[in-house]
């Protein structure tokens, strides 16, 4: 009988294209995956369970409050708007208090508690995480898998508090030194948690040598190489006719996440440096509008343009068409440093050319097969001289456009998965020894 698994993401699972491969990989090996994300109640069409493969089934759990709650959250909202239900609410506490002393300041604490924006998101987030638990044992599972350590406690109740199952901690991010993360209650509890943990794993070495001298044992390594893929062999997307860019003018291009720490700042102070082309960014983010703004200040739209999120399926077509591809990171953390990220694989997918920033993962590649120039991505001067050396050279371009092709050979999840599935048939292996 073939092993059941619940799996854990603490997203919507609308692009997150490791979880998914990682599914796809077990459900074509046989088993039966389960997995538990959450959903978006501003995406209404989102449904809550759907099937994106045989024996691979999404389900994701409801957001927000239970509705007997619902009239006293929107209560409160209607308070602090109006200043009129405020007298009249101070009224009643006041003859509240006068003859239900007691139970009138407890219900007050409570509710004082309940108004504050922090409470209110940590009451949420343990909602979200009870429905969790609760999903992940509706059904007799064998192993239970979470992605990073914001599902790891979940992953954890079911797996050894109310079932005595095999446990995988499958880390995407270094949780103890990321942007965002600054509490040390990270470390205290992913390093407590790890002792529940049948199989740790993380996506590249420098990241594990980090978990060795921290914890003191070396987790598994799983690469976060995407399916190989011919981008070059189907029509891409236009991007001079949709961005209205002339065609004399190279794509310089950056997708992914437009975040803190992205390096695309200092590219977009880099821009007038360059000698030519037009800079295409394609995401979303929490900085987007604040860049938007500083290519307004510096009167650069026409070298800087924006597109949305692109799908994943979608991407390729996008990535395909440009001269080169930034991957700058910024050292403002560990899992800055050590990252290995999608956006690097999708330019060799496609055969782009790659600037890039001179950390250990990322300059074993770029430097190692030949694809691109390494520079210094906190400087915009390093920047425009690794861009405008590929721009004055196109037969280097073009070189190392064809290294990046013989590159998709060895940087794939087709020989990664190998390596997945093979920690899942040694926990199926300590089945059978029990």
């Amino acid at each position: 009988m073939s092993k059941k698994i619940a799996m854990f993401v603490w997203n919507y699972f609308t692009n997150d294209a490791r979880v998914m491969r990682e599914c796809l990989a077990l459900q074509e090996a046989g088993y039966h995956v389960d997995l538990i994300a959450i959903h978006d109640s501003k995406q209404p069409d989102l449904p809550y369970q759907e099937s994106p493969a045989k024996n691979f089934t999404v389900h994701r759990v409801k957001t927000g409050y239970p509705d007997f709650l619902q009239p006293l959250i929107n209560g409160m909202k209607y308070i602090k708007r109006s200043k009129i239900s405020l007298v009249l609410i101070s009224c009643v506490f006041l003859l509240l208090l006068l003859f239900f002393p007691l139970q009138t300041l407890i219900v007050s604490v409570i509710l004082a508690l309940f108004s504050l924006k922090k409470m209110q998101v940590l009451v949420g987030r343990s909602l979200i995480f009870t429905r969790m638990v609760y999903k992940g044992l509706s059904k007799r599972y064998d192993i239970y898998h979470a992605n990073d350590l914001n599902t790891l406690p979940q992953a954890t109740f079911c797996a050894k508090v109310f079932r005595r199952k095999k446990l995988v901690y499958d880390s995407h991010e270094v949780q103890t030194s990321r942007t965002g993360y600054n509490s040390p209650i990270y470390g205290i509890s992913e390093k407590f948690l790890l002792h529940a943990t049948d199989v740790c794993i993380h996506e590249n070495d420098t990241r594990a040598a980090y978990i060795e001298k921290r914890y003191h044992f070396y987790p598994k390594v799983v690469h976060n190489y995407p399916n190989k893929v011919y981008p070059e062999k189907s029509p891409g997307v236009d991007l001079h006719g949709l961005l209205d860019i002339p065609e004399s003018e190279p794509i310089l291009l950056y997708q992914g996440g437009v975040q803190i720490g992205r390096g695309l700042d200092k590219l977009i102070a880099a821009v007038k440096l360059f000698d030519r082309g037009v800079v295409v960014i394609i995401g979303d983010g929490r900085i987007k509008a604040e860049l938007q703004e500083q290519v307004r200040d510096l009167k650069m739209e026409q070298k800087v343009k924006f597109l949305p999120k692109v799908p994943l399926q979608e991407l390729l077509g996008y990535t395909k068409n440009a001269y080169l591809g930034f991957q700058i990171l910024n050292n403002v953390c560990f899992n800055h440093y050590s990252a290995s990220s999608n956006k690097l694989f999708e330019y060799v997918m496609s055969g782009v050319p790659v600037i890039g920033s001179n950390f250990p993962e990322i300059r074993k590649i770029v430097r190692g097969e030949g694809i691109g120039i390494i520079v210094d991505s906190h400087d915009p001067t390093s920047i425009a001289v690794g861009v405008n050396t590929l721009l004055a050279d196109p037969a280097l371009r073009d070189k190392m456009s064809a290294n990046c092709f013989q590159a998709r050979e060895v940087y794939n999840w087709d020989l990664e998965k190998a390596i997945f599935l093979e920690i899942y048939k040694e926990l199926e292996d300590g089945y059978d020894e029990e």
